[in-house]
């Protein structure tokens, strides 16, 4: 239960050596979710960073621990960094709220036990459990994928073969690369991507706790100049927007590479030209450990496709009785590989509706296929808007106001409306106060089919988004929802 910090993959490798499961946790879970995970993990040891405990406090009652180990944020640092950082942190920031628990470990006792402690190596099974890694609970309850210990080293298999044209393999030792892990690593794309991909690569890996205060960010990538920057769009776009961008030198960039949700044409080319480097676009889940397609590393401009699949991955298009669609057609995006899960958590029945007959995993997203086998999502299910019987992608939506010069971040729902079922609503965070609903809407009705432009626009300071910067179209669901249940309230 820790962010982006330098024990955080010492722990992971620690829990893997020693057999034992990985159970990732968000730290700014609120008691409730933490409860909620804890319970259905069975978990019985935890690793949580100071600043969280108090959470941890609350839980404890309802899900005894047979150990607690407490972790300060300098922790694993050089002796005099470490007293500076954690007093800072404790009494200057004063970011550790008060908390009390009982059998607690803390982090240097741990390390200073474990190196009197004969080591017994673990000898697991390619089908044993290796982490629980819980769902971003972006369409209701968070569910515990089981990725096995043969999940993780073929994904990392197929990554390794797949960038290998453009960084060498495990064993090229001509230079060490530096890899941004900015995304946080209990988030199944920084995990695999930048901690146990980059960590076989033998890669630099710089930890950014906190990739919100893009300031403190950009002043570390100028520290810290990046070859490897793995981030989701709305990242690379508040990056772009800052006014320190240019005073990075992205010279050394070799790959950015986009993931987490679609990364919108308008962030890809200015990016391109504002670095030279395009982003490489990837696609995956918790399920699937993540990568399942990947744009080659050979393309070098935006095509608007998530790629083709990695090796040893099959990719189909499913209709709504798990019959392949033809080439050209929408359907839901379904995969079979050796990184692929085998299922959920103590939820039998929620696995066999996950699955086709043969085998293929259903992602619950709406793609596209060409006749050269890139794909294109077009959205989640879950997310389609229905507008008097066409179907409306919120996607496609976003994409073509993203491209207006006054939007920063827009959001396309769906809301009930009388007439037609549901209408587009768009939630926009501008750029200045100048732009205005009628330009908004007089850009829309020239790129977009009039039942995909919105029925109402409303203008915000900022957008709710998970912790790996998502932008949570439920939320904003639920919240237009809750207003119309009000007296007198509407869409």
């Amino acid at each position: 239960m820790m962010p982006n910090v330098l024990p955080y993959m010492v722990i992971v490798s620690g829990i893997l050596r020693a057999g034992g499961v990985v159970v990732n946790v968000n730290p700014q879970y609120t008691a409730r979710e933490l409860r909620i995970q804890l319970q259905d993990a069975n978990a019985e040891f935890i690793f949580v960073l100071e600043n969280f405990a108090h959470t941890l406090q609350e839980v404890c009652p309802d899900c005894p621990m047979r150990e607690i180990v407490v972790i300060a944020m300098g922790d694993a640092m050089p002796t005099w960094r470490r007293w500076l950082v954690n007093t800072t942190v404790r009494h200057i920031k004063r970011l550790v709220p008060a908390w009390k628990l009982s059998n607690v470990t803390r982090w240097s006792e741990l390390i200073r036990a474990g190196r009197q402690t004969d080591y017994t190596p673990a000898d697991p099974e390619s089908d044993d459990c290796a982490f629980l890694q819980y769902t971003g609970g972006t369409t209701g309850r968070a569910k515990g994928a089981i990725l096995t210990h043969g999940n993780l080293v073929a994904n990392v298999m197929q990554a390794e073969l797949w960038f290998s044209p453009l960084l060498g393999g495990a064993q090229n030792h001509e230079r060490q690369w530096r890899m941004v892990v900015a995304l946080p690593l209990y988030h199944i794309f920084s995990l695999m991507a930048s901690g146990i991909y980059g960590t076989r690569m033998g890669m630099c890996n710089l930890l950014i706790p906190n990739p919100r205060d893009i300031p403190a960010f950009i002043g570390e990538l100028r520290k810290h100049p990046p070859h490897l920057l793995p981030a989701v769009n709305t990242l690379f776009n508040a990056l772009l927007h800052h006014a320190d961008f240019h005073k990075v030198d992205w010279s050394q960039l070799r790959m950015a590479l986009g993931g987490g949700m679609a990364v919108q044409r308008a962030v890809a080319e200015r990016w391109k030209k504002a670095t030279g480097v395009h982003v490489l676009e990837a696609y995956g889940l918790s399920e699937t450990s993540p990568a399942v397609t990947i744009n080659p590393v050979t393309i070098n401009e935006y095509n608007g496709t998530i790629g083709v699949p990695i090796p040893s991955t099959e990719v189909i298009l499913v209709d709504g009785n798990d019959q392949p669609v033809p080439i050209g057609e929408a359907g839901e995006l379904a995969v079979r590989g050796p990184q692929v899960m085998p299922g959920y958590w103590n939820l039998p029945e929620e696995t066999a509706n996950a699955f086709t007959a043969d085998g293929f995993f259903k992602t619950g997203d709406i793609a596209v296929m060409n006749e050269d086998g890139f794909v294109r999502i077009v959205d989640r299910k879950k997310d389609m808007i229905v507008v008097s019987g066409f179907n409306v992608y919120p996607n496609e939506v976003e994409g073509e106001m993203a491209q207006h010069p006054g939007v920063l971040e827009v959001a396309a729902v769906g809301v009930p409306d009388e007439h037609s079922g549901e209408a587009v609503k768009l939630y926009v965070v501008p750029k200045d106060t100048s732009v205005t609903e009628e330009a908004l809407r007089t850009h829309c009705r020239e790129r977009l089919s009039p039942y995909k432009c919105p029925k109402s626009i409303e203008f915000r300071d900022d957008l709710p988004k998970t912790n790996v910067g998502k932008i949570l179209r439920r939320a904003l669901r639920d919240e237009n929802q809750a207003k119309s249940a009000e007296p007198g309230g509407g869409a």
